[in-house]
């Protein structure tokens, strides 16, 4: 049997995983980013300081970049060593070269040098596909990696590292079109985007002309980021909508003025619901009867700094529910029928879509929203009390809370009962492992069930 200091370890690993996946650090509807970042950094000594195996197993976890290289940098710098070595490099490979690159560089500028982080650093550069590639697109990042590790590039690379005219030519295509660039307009065309982009703008060649000729070399995301840009300009970057991640998608679609989302209808739902049987894959189906209550308040516009991220979360939710279930049922706190026509807008009455939902007796409910229950407030609250208490005290419905919004003032993602677990969720691909999760929050199964699905996480990773 768990003991109440058992209890209070695994909620507290779970507060911290919930954070970790949800808060960027950056500015939210209803916290500023210094709160979000004192809070957040609140919470990473803490649970470092209390438990150091759990801190580096939340690596192992579908937390958010920033967090994952706050744990890195934290573990790096501690005394005694580093966690499991292992978990840090398959963490490093999952991320994006450009957030590595800035991990290094604040390992760099906070002095952390020993060697664990020299052999990290070292075998993460050993282990990229094309280093001269890196070289070019992320020149003085690369050279900071290379210094700080106490490493010497041989040849060609070490040279367009660290005197790069030295020599009047270059073997590696990439160091040489870079090279060429810089007087043959042509070279610029065989460099990545936004390498190339800084060539054209010094050349001045006309933004239309290089859209054109540069979109072949374009990343999956920037011909996604570039569609509507480059459209102005008579340019068709091809985007492949339908093999985008789920919630970059919905961004996309809520980016778009409400007529241009209905004259590209057809196309913008059967890229989503693509996306989405994609993320299902062999669950598609399989979850029974499904409903969902979708925030689409005021508050879902998020932030400046992120701009509508909790509608496209809930966005991106309603189409991977809808292709998990057997049957589904959306429910937009606006009201709307047309998914593809939500904007966030009025007040956030969650108790009474709660209780349409809950009329039918689903399998499972989930609700996406960021907590701030407030027409009137509270109201979901009390509805899920008197359902779990009165109404369905052997849980025969399924409920799970997830909360793409972490609240700074409660150090967590905001509850809407403690009788329903909540987790917070930043992509909607990791719904699936987040219900699984959140069932470790209302308390039937324990610390010791917890750390052995940590365990599993980290040794299946």
């Amino acid at each position: 049997m768990d003991t109440y200091a058992d209890l209070i370890e695994c909620e507290d690993v779970l507060l911290f995983a919930n954070a970790a996946i949800t808060s960027t650090g950056q500015r939210e509807f209803h916290s500023a980013a210094g709160e979000q970042r004192l809070s957040l950094d609140f919470l990473h000594r803490y649970i470092q300081g209390n438990y150091p195996d759990l801190y580096a197993a939340t690596l192992a976890l579908d937390i958010n970049d920033h967090n994952a290289a706050l744990i890195i940098a934290n573990l790096l710098g501690q005394r005694g060593g580093a966690g499991d070595g292992r978990l840090i490099a398959w963490r490093l490979g999952r991320m994006s070269p450009p957030r590595v690159y800035r991990l290094f560089q604040g390992l760099r500028r906070d002095g952390v040098n020993n060697r664990r982080t020299r052999a990290l650093i070292r075998d993460w550069l050993a282990g990229r596909p094309d280093l001269a590639f890196d070289a070019v697109k992320y020149r003085s990042a690369v050279k900071s990696a290379v210094r700080h590790a106490h490493l010497r590039p041989a040849g060609e690379l070490g040279d367009f590292l660290f005197a790069p005219f030295s020599r009047p030519r270059y073997d590696t295509p990439v160091l040489e079109a870079w090279r060429r660039a810089h007087y043959d307009k042509k070279a610029l065309y065989e460099l990545p985007y936004t390498v190339a982009e800084g060539f054209a703008a010094r050349h001045g060649i006309n933004r239309a002309t290089f859209l054109e000729r540069i979109a072949p070399r374009l990343t999956r995301l920037e011909r996604l980021r570039l569609t509507e840009s480059a459209a102005g300009d008579g340019v068709d970057t091809q985007a492949d909508l339908a093999a985008m991640p789920l919630v970059r998608l919905a961004s996309y679609v809520l980016s778009l003025a409400a007529d241009v989302r209905e004259r590209r209808r057809e196309e913008l739902v059967g890229a989503l619901r693509a996306s989405a049987a994609r993320a299902a894959g062999a669950r598609a189906g399989t979850w029974g009867s499904v409903a969902a209550v979708l925030d689409d308040s005021f508050s879902s516009f998020g932030s400046p700094v992120k701009r509508r991220r909790p509608l496209a979360v809930a966005l991106a939710c309603h189409y991977l529910l809808e292709a998990l279930a057997g049957s589904y049922r959306g429910l937009w706190l606006s009201r709307v029928g047309d998914p593809l026509r939500v904007r966030p807008t009025g007040p956030t009455p969650l108790g009474r879509r709660v209780i349409d939902a809950l009329e039918r007796r689903p399998g499972l409910l989930v609700i996406v929203s960021d907590g701030w229950d407030n027409a009137p407030p509270g109201l979901a609250a009390e509805v899920l009390r008197v359902w779990r208490r009165k109404l369905d005290p052997e849980g025969e419905v399924g409920i799970v809370h997830v909360n793409p919004v972490f609240d700074a003032g409660q150090i967590e993602v905001r509850r809407l009962s403690t009788l329903v677990p909540t987790a917070g969720i930043r992509d909607a691909e990791d719904l699936p492992a987040l219900v699984e999760l959140a069932r470790f929050a209302e308390g039937r199964t324990g610390l010791g069930e917890l750390r052995a699905y940590l365990a599993e996480r980290a040794a299946g990773r």
